[in-house]
């Protein structure tokens, strides 16, 4: 999956595949994680989101299914 670089303390890079409802996020230390169910509209708030750190936190951890890619 391609992940785009985004401006973050937090995040490096972000991805979501809209078919198959999966996000990645790379980690400003390299680790990258993929989220299942993960529905088009929520990523473009997490793109635009003014802290990544904050959303992800909010909205992402420990509501998706995950796994270390």
């Amino acid at each position: 999956m391609r992940r785009k670089r985004v401006q973050s303390s937090a995040v490096r890079s972000v991805g979501h595949d809209a078919r198959r409802e999966i996000l990645e996020i790379e980690f400003t230390g390299g680790t990258v994680y993929r989220y299942d169910d993960f529905l088009q509209p929520l990523h473009q708030e997490f793109v635009q989101a003014d802290s990544k750190r904050r959303f992800f936190r909010g909205q992402i951890l420990d509501r998706y299914a995950v796994a270390r890619v």
